[in-house]
């Protein structure tokens, strides 16, 4: 595949300079910040990052704090933002440079790369945007960038498909002023060459693009074989004395990644099973809220029904208490919840006869 390379950057370059965005609040900051930045825009818009990213430079303004941290007020900093794994490989990775690092942030890709929840296209942003190394990078933007620009068939999940986009990336990517060439390329992607509706006459690569030569724009980058999206059920336990709540911590690897949450069971019938197991006591539910919530997954939707379960005395012990707490609802917002579970509470307590605390 043939890459008139120079022009390629060219065209770039001087599009960024006039057009680029230059006022992002993590541009010229510090390593630390860039990679927090890089983390958080995994999978989540730019828009969307910035207020999340403020508010966490100010609770955790360096990586030394980050590190001293704990998880829950990690968590509880990033709720609200999503995939919540990148939050725990954050907190980790920030160990991890604290311990073997001492402190400083890598400055060789392969230690970038494998830190946790980073990997290669990660860690050559990291590295050219805050120490002003030649990488290439492929997040999604730029990816469907090269796939319409080069007529790149097949998936992202082939490793045809991505072998050639890394080979496409690389050989683009000029050896000097690494970074403007990157932000340029993020910068198409998500202002003109957007996933519907691109708007390819204000494009500084219309010249070079083959898709849009051949009015094949909408053909790429080719979308993942169609297959229905699963369909779950969960119905969770919403324990209540003396107005406080009794919470759950999820397991640190899932969804919800060890957040504070409700208690679930498959349906009613196993609500008796799972009191006697946990609370060693047994109590039928006063009210029963099918499908109050429905979430939606990258991969599944999960319908949530809700149990209300009061009761008159707290019960003499629960099993593994690391997990499990009775906490006052007005100490909610200091713990790390979902989203749906914070809003779900938040609608009890507005609503007459329900008020949680």
């Amino acid at each position: 595949m043939d890459v008139d390379a120079a022009s390629f950057a060219r065209a770039v370059l001087d599009w960024y300079r006039r057009y680029g965005r230059h006022d992002l609040p993590w541009q010229g900051q510090n390593a630390y910040r860039v990679w927090l930045s890089e983390i958080m825009l995994q999978q989540t818009q730019v828009a969307t990052v910035i207020p999340y990213y403020r508010a966490f430079v100010k609770r955790f303004p360096t990586l030394k704090t980050l590190a001293e941290a704990s998880v829950d007020e990690v968590l509880q900093q990033w709720q609200g933002l999503g995939y919540y794994a990148r939050a725990r490989n954050l907190h980790k990775a920030a160990r991890l440079i604290r311990d073997r690092h001492r402190g400083r942030f890598p400055r060789k890709f392969e230690q970038v790369a494998a830190l946790p929840g980073v990997g290669r296209s990660t860690a050559g942003a990291i590295l050219s945007f805050a120490a002003g190394q030649r990488w290439p990078i492929l997040d999604g933007n730029v990816k469907r960038v090269l796939a319409r620009c080069f007529r790149v068939a097949g998936w992202y999940g082939r490793s045809d498909t991505m072998k050639q986009l890394w080979y496409l990336a690389e050989s683009i990517t000029p050896e000097q002023n690494a970074a403007e060439f990157n932000q340029g390329m993020m910068d198409i992607g998500s202002m003109l060459c957007v996933k519907s509706s691109p708007k390819c006459e204000a494009c500084p690569l219309k010249k070079i693009c083959l898709s849009y030569h051949h009015h094949s724009q909408a053909q790429y980058p080719q979308k993942k074989p169609g297959k229905a999206r699963p369909h779950r059920r969960t119905l969770m336990l919403l324990h209540r004395c003396d107005y406080r709540i009794l919470l759950w911590r999820r397991p640190p690897s899932g969804i919800w990644g060890g957040l504070w949450s409700l208690p679930e069971v498959d349906n009613e019938a196993a609500i008796p099973l799972w009191q006697q197991s946990f609370l060693q006591t047994a109590r039928a539910p006063q009210k029963v809220q099918p499908d109050v919530i429905r979430h939606q997954f990258t991969h599944y939707s999960l319908d949530i029904s809700l149990a209300i379960i009061e009761l008159d005395s707290l019960p003499s012990r629960i099993a593994d208490t690391d997990n499990y707490a009775w906490v006052d609802p007005a100490d909610l917002a200091s713990r790390g919840l979902p989203t749906p579970v914070r809003k779900l509470l938040s609608s009890l307590a507005r609503a007459p006869g329900t008020d949680p605390g």
